[in-house]
This record gives structure tokens, C-alpha cells and sequence, in this order.
């Protein structure tokens, strides 16, 4: 990592001594310099004259810049070779276990708002767009909150972000469960909604404990969680519906962030985050437990420990010229994502609706009989629900079988390139059960393509800015899940095929801007700080003179 030198004068270039040898003399005044490409701290103090070649690019980020327990001589490691020293074992698998539960919490909180809104319909005689509303202000809440969730784990930590989001959505959560009448129960999903926008964090946190060669792979695994949420929340609602009704159902969904705050003292902050705060001594012994955990060895030597970053979580940091094209890409795969994921589900209903359409919805009902004609969800409504759900697993497996394989863009444009083919043949009268065939596996390609960008994102981004980063493209990805009902619903009304188009044609779009992203992941260590930075001092040959 190449940082700059403070009060370094430049060398004069071929100086020659008296024995006519030529030199590069450089003067040093209270210097410290780290050569990170040899994993060396050579520290120069005093105001003498030396003479120094070296490989590898200088290292440094200011006159005192420090390492942990530093001497010199001494062998360094940063926390990424720690990671790869100890691999993937029993530490990473108590990580993933946290960071599941807030997941399935995030899905349990989603899925009730397709089981939910039927029976308010019904209870308390809402219109059409009063029971779209009530889902509405959840995306508008997630949308609002998730940068302000990524500047708060950026600037205090991903474990104080994820506790945070979880017991503000717990407490929101449970209150919505004795919400008197419509109005009230805006307010609380919206507040409930401001909470899940910081689910996200929970993938920050976990991608920062991984190794290279394991990170793709772990955090794909995490979608398996988000699925099993969905499935537990249409269990729950199977069981406790028909007996105890709604409130029950709102209540117990809260279960997962409960068992997360009992057990969230014994999560750790990630130690990219401690060592970006200068904290490593508290890096130091987290690295200690997961070697211990995992039955290996850390590196020799002493950790490096960066000056405190004090200008974290900063958005204009998204926009210098390394970053600005993958933001502003990422913005859109993020909303592409979120707008075909959540239309796919929809269509699923709304394609369904006539059965003897042929794949085509029935003209704009009134809205008297849509009030007269509504009526409990069945126990075959929700077998239904339960296997359109499934068809997220192998969608997740599929895309785990490539994605360390044909890289991180590839697998994103392959989702979505599958999803267009699914789509297409929509259009002509194809039959109840193609239909079904063609929407199980347009869901399946495109959640496992919104995986792969939950792998990438926090991949391409430095630590500093890791979290915010995420927050952000996770607000676009709302963004989509707030303006597809407008498609998949209304518009879907008036034209089939138009609403079709517009699907087909935002994936095809979003398939060919992963390809334009300007960095693969794959393999790829952590970085800790923007490389414009880090590009500090130019490399000078390797030999070093002394007389």
C-alpha cells in the first residue's frame, strides 16, 4: 500500500562521492517509512544521512504512521494475510449465524406485507391503494434510511450499525402488531421500513471476516438465509392465521431479532473497521480468537495499524475518478435488480388472476366489488406462496456454481440475460403451466443475480466507505421495489405487453452494464482506503548503499 512521506526532501539524482561511485542520497527529518511490499517497517529518525534502494512501492501515511508493537527489522502482516492465514472455519460460521438471523428478520418483515395486506383489506374495509400504501411507505422507509444506516456503520462501526438496525426494527415491528386503525399502521411500517434499510450492514460485517477464496461463495450462502425467512414467515402465517389472526402473526415475526439482541454481546467489530480506527489492539485479539476458533496460526510478525481515519463515510468519496463509473453503474444494476425481482413477484399473482386469460389479467375491476369480493388467504394460497418462494434456492445455487468461476460481472449479467429469455415468451398464449415454468425460473436467475451484487459491492469499495456505499445502492434498489407496482399493477391493466416490455428491456439494459464495470472481484483482497490515496510515492530500484 503506497502512502505518502512527510517531510521527505527529494533525493538528488547520480550525487557522486568521492570515490567516484554514484549514489541517491535521501535526507530524513522524524521519518517513519512502511515498505509494505516487503512486509518490512524501516523506521529513519533523526536527521541522518542515508542511502536507501528498495522494491515494491513506498509505504507511509504520515510521519506517524504507526504498527502495532513496531520495531525494526521485525516481519509485519496486515489483517487481510491474517484472514488468509486462518481461512474459513468455525469463527466465520458463528458470523454468518448473526449475520443470518438479521436477514431472515429482514425477509420475515417484507413477506408479511403480501400476507398482510389481503386480510386489512378485508378487516377494515381499505380501497386498492390504501392496501398499496401500506407496503409502499416500507420501501419509501428503507429507501430514506439506508445511507444514513451505511454513514452510521461507517463512522461507528458495523457492529453498532447492525445492532442498532435491529433493535429499532424489533421495537417498530412489535408495536405495528397492536396498531389501532389504518393510519397508525402507516407510521409504524414506515418506521419498521426506516429500520430494514439497515439490513444491508449485515453483509458489510461479514464480508470483512472472509478470506479471498471463501468470500464469494459465504456471502451467496447468505441469500439461503434471506430465503428461509421468507419460507418461515408463510409457515408462521399457515399456523397462526386462521387462529390467532394478524397481530399474532406481526408479533411473533419479531422472534430472530429477538435471539439476535439476547446474543449480540458476543459479536465482534470487524477488525478492517478496528484498524482503520487505529484500534489494534482490539483488532489484534479478535484475529487471536478467530485463529483460535478456526485451530490455525496468524502470521508472524506485528500487525499493522493505520493512522485513525478521521473523514470516513464521506459520499463524495463515491465520485473520484477511480469510483465514479462503478457507482453510478451499480446505482442502476441496484435499481434493475430490485425492479425485476419484486415485478416477477407480483406478475406472479396478477397472471394468475384469470384463469382461463391465457397468461393475460382481467380489464379494471370496480373498486365496490373488489370490497365485497374479499376474502381470506387459503391454506392453497399459501402452498402457493410457499413454492414460489422455493424458487429462490436454485436460483442461489445456480448462480454458486459460477460465481468464482466466471467471476462476479459475468454471473450478474448471466441472471439477468436469463430473466429477458423468461420473459419473452410471455407474450404469446403459452399455457397455465409454462407460464408457471417460465415465472419459477425468471424468480430463480434474477435473486440469484441479486446476490452476486450483494458479493461485488462490498468487494469494489474500500473500507472507508464500504458501508455507506452499500446503504446507498441498497436506496436505489428501493427506489425499483417502490415503481414496480406501478408497472406490474396498473400499467399490466391496460397493456400486457407493454408491461412486459418494460421489464424485459430495463434487464437487458442491466445485463449490459455489468460488463461495463470497470473492475472483476474476484480474488480480490479488501482494501482498506480509495487507491487515489494510496498512489503516493513512485517505486524506486531495489539496492541499498551505505558508507
Amino acid at each position: 500500500m503506497a502512502e505518502r512521506i512527510a517531510q521527505v526532501p527529494r533525493p538528488h539524482p547520480h550525487r557522486t562521492t568521492g570515490d567516484g561511485a554514484a549514489h541517491s542520497h535521501v535526507y530524513y527529518t522524524d521519518v517513519i517509512m512502511a515498505c509494505r511490499s516487503l512486509d518490512t517497517l524501516w523506521c529513519l529518525r533523526g536527521g541522518s544521512r542515508s542511502s536507501l534502494f528498495f522494491s515494491g512501492q513506498f509505504c507511509g501515511k504520515h510521519a506517524n504512521s504507526k504498527v502495532a508493537g513496531s520495531s525494526p527489522g521485525r516481519d509485519t502482516f496486515t489483517v487481510d494475510d491474517a484472514l488468509e492465514a486462518v481461512g474459513f472455519g468455525k469463527y466465520q460460521w458463528k458470523i454468518s449465524l448473526y449475520a443470518g438471523l438479521s436477514w431472515i428478520a429482514d425477509a420475515m418483515e417484507m413477506m408479511i406485507l403480501s400476507i398482510l395486506g389481503p386480510q386489512l383489506h378485508c378487516e377494515w374495509a381499505l380501497l386498492g391503494y390504501e392496501v398499496a400504501f401500506i407496503t409502499s411507505v416500507g420501501f419509501i422507509g428503507m429507501g430514506v434510511s439506508s445511507p444514513l444506516w451505511g454513514h452510521l456503520s461507517d463512522k461507528y462501526g458495523r457492529r453498532t450499525g447492525l445492532i442498532f438496525f435491529v433493535v429499532w426494527t424489533l421495537y417498530y415491528g412489535l408495536l405495528s402488531s397492536f396498531a389501532p386503525r389504518y393510519h397508525w399502521m402507516i407510521i409504524l411500517r414506515a418506521l419498521v421500513g426506516f429500520g430494514v434499510g439497515g439490513a444491508p450492514q449485515a453483509v458489510t460485517l461479514f464480508t470483512e471476516f472472509l478470506p479471498v477464496k471463501a468470500r464469494g461463495k459465504s456471502v451467496m450462502l447468505m441469500g439461503t438465509f434471506w430465503a428461509l425467512g421468507a419460507v418461515c414467515e408463510v409457515a408462521l402465517a399457515l399456523l397462526v392465521m386462521p387462529t390467532l389472526g394478524w397481530r399474532w402473526l406481526l408479533g411473533l415475526s419479531v422472534l430472530p431479532m429477538v435471539i439476535f439482541v439476547l446474543l449480540c454481546h458476543w459479536l465482534p467489530e470487524s477488525p478492517q473497521f478496528d484498524v482503520l480506527r487505529g484500534r489494534c489492539d482490539k483488532a489484534l485479539k479478535t484475529l487471536k480468537q478467530m485463529a483460535k476458533d478456526n485451530k490455525k496460526s496468524l502470521p508472524k510478525g506485528r500487525l499493522i495499524c493505520r493512522n485513525v481515519q478521521i473523514n470516513r463515510g464521506r459520499i463524495k468519496d463515491l465520485f473520484i475518478p477511480q469510483y465514479l463509473r462503478t457507482t453510478l453503474l451499480l446505482w442502476f444494476i441496484w435499481f434493475a435488480n430490485a425492479f425485476c425481482y419484486y415485478g416477477i413477484v407480483l406478475l406472479t399473482t396478477e397472471m394468475f388472476q384469470d384463469g382461463d386469460a391465457c397468461g393475460t389479467t382481467q380489464v379494471m375491476k370496480s373498486e365496490f366489488t373488489c370490497r365485497l369480493g374479499c376474502k381470506d388467504l387459503t391454506t392453497k394460497d399459501y402452498v402457493d406462496l410457499l413454492w414460489t418462494t422455493l424458487a429462490e434456492f436454485p436460483g442461489i445455487l445456480l448462480i454458486l456454481l459460477g460465481i468464482d468461476r466466471i467471476g462476479r460481472k459475468n454471473s450478474m449479467a448471466l441472471g439477468f440475460v436469463l430473466f429477458t429469455l423468461c420473459v419473452l415468451p410471455m407474450y404469446g398464449c403459452i399455457g397455465r403451466v409454462s407460464l408457471t415454468i417460465l415465472i419459477f425460473v425468471a424468480r430463480a436467475v434474477i435473486s440469484g443475480g441479486y446476490q452476486v451484487v450483494y458479493v461485488y459491492t462490498p468487494e469494489v469499495y474500500p473500507t472507508e466507505v464500504r458501508a455507506l456505499a452499500l446503504g446507498i445502492c441498497s436506496s436505489f434498489a428501493k427506489l425499483g421495489a417502490l415503481l414496480t407496482p406501478f408497472v406490474a399493477q396498473v400499467l399490466l391493466r391496460s397493456s400486457v405487453s407493454l408491461t412486459l416490455s418494460v421489464y424485459w428491456l430495463c434487464s437487458l439494459l442491466a445485463g449490459i452494464a455489468t460488463l461495463f464495470l470497470p473492475i472483476e472481484t474476484v480474488g480480490r483482497s479488501m482494501q482498506e482506503r480509495a487507491a487515489e490515496e494510496e498512489a503516493g510515492i513512485e517505486s524506486t530500484p531495489s539496492t541499498e548503499h551505505t558508507h
